[in-house]
């Protein structure tokens, strides 16, 4: 008979047999899987035989999320990252090389903008921006560049401009170049961009995809062999996502649809009695008629989604009341969650860019940016108004 350590160790680690079907998917918290012999581990580490042999490079649960959201995308197949930065990181990796050039929507997430203009730039991968709304200068830029990605964002963060994904899709293909859409803001409910013609999706996991604000994760759907060549990216570069936020954001899958169909119901309400306030400029919302992107959502999008934004009179100080003075929002930079956010992209999800860039963003200093969540809509318009005379008492104010 062994001797106890080694006897602690084998009972400790001896898989118990489960002939029945969980009902959720299980946590495989295994750093590694052990194979029946020599031969079996080699053809599942070189990818000959399917099976799992190191969590970086593959995991059950992980893969369980990956396929699902390829499901729900309408996708061949999916990757799990452990962010969503990692995610977009690996999708634009594999398929641009040093020495070529990305167009990109003008209108973009600050931290993606610094990605390929401070990252990609010092690897030789040159970035052009353009007006997504603007169909002969993505044709131009296309054209001009030859590059062979063109990366846009569903709805744009944080100016909520909707892109027309099936015609910037036949402008990309028409110039030989593949269409990356970042689909988080309207997650696969909302909207899904392979049908529209897009090549790869991405999301931020962490946002409405897990919805509680628990767990990051980054995915890529698209065809098979476009999220294949993702993988050595991933392996190599150790992008891999932990099984216990896979399960986490599995675990939020099921109720998708019903915080989607919340999130945009009570922003519509929101957005409406928002345009009506003295002290906003403006408001930011494909739900609004008079919104530029309300045609192309009313085709694309199955609901208007959960993400606003409105500018106020009085800039900075005027944001930073509004934001002061709330008691239900959060004040985080994240979004997509049960509980609404608030936040100023200027000084947070954008404080990469220097006031020029902002303004060639459309990021006015007073911009707001709003992630709805699940509260009741009256309790939020209370809270809103406590922000909004807050603004109000602060407009003109010395900075």
């Amino acid at each position: 008979m062994a001797r106890f350590s080694t006897r602690a160790i084998l009972a400790a680690t001896r898989t118990p047999e489960v002939t029945q079907t969980p009902s959720a998917v299980p946590i495989y918290q295994s750093a590694a899987f052990s194979a029946s012999d020599a031969d079996e581990l080699g053809a599942v580490l070189t990818g000959t035989q399917p099976g799992y042999a190191y969590s970086r490079i593959d995991n059950p649960t992980t893969a369980a999320l990956g396929a699902a959201i390829a499901d729900l995308e309408g996708a061949e197949a999916g990757l799990s990252f452990a962010t969503g930065m990692a995610a977009i990181h690996a999708a634009i990796l594999s398929t641009v090389k040093a020495g070529q050039t990305i167009v990109a929507t003008q209108a973009l997430y600050g931290t993606t903008r610094d990605l390929l203009v401070r990252v990609l730039g010092n690897l030789g991968i040159a970035t052009v921006f353009v007006d997504p709304t603007d169909l002969a200068a993505v044709d131009a830029a296309l054209a001009a560049s030859g590059a062979p990605v063109l990366y846009v964002e569903t709805i744009s963060n944080p100016t909520i401009v909707v892109s027309d994904i099936s015609a910037l899709a036949a402008a990309a293909h028409r110039h030989s170049a593949l269409l990356l859409v970042d689909n988080t803001f309207a997650s696969p409910y909302a909207c899904r961009p392979i049908e529209h013609g897009a090549d790869l999706v991405m999301h931020s996991a962490t946002k409405y995809l897990s919805g509680h604000a628990d767990a990051l994760a980054g995915v890529v759907v698209g065809r098979r062999e476009l999220v294949d060549a993702l993988r050595p990216i991933l392996v190599d570069a150790g992008g891999a996502l932990a099984p216990l936020a896979a399960y986490l954001v599995l675990r939020g899958l099921p109720t998708l649809s019903l915080r989607m169909e919340r999130h945009s119901e009570t922003a519509t309400d929101l957005a409406a009695w928002l345009q009506g306030q003295d002290n906003v400029e403006r408001v930011y919302y494909p739900g609004l008629p008079f919104d530029a992107g309300h045609a192309v959502a009313r085709r694309q999008l199955d609901v208007f989604g959960g993400m606003l934004a409105f500018e106020l009179r009085g800039g900075r100080d005027a944001g930073r009341a509004f934001l002061d003075a709330m008691r239900i929002a959060e004040r985080t930079a994240s979004l997509g969650a049960v509980r609404t956010i608030t936040t100023h992209p200027p000084s947070t999800t954008h404080r990469q860019l220097d006031s020029a860039a902002l303004a060639a963003a459309g990021i006015a200093p007073g911009l707001l940016r709003c992630s709805v969540g699940l509260e009741d809509v009256q309790d939020l318009r209370e809270d809103f108004e406590r922000g909004l005379d807050a603004a109000r008492g602060a407009e003109g104010r010395p900075a």
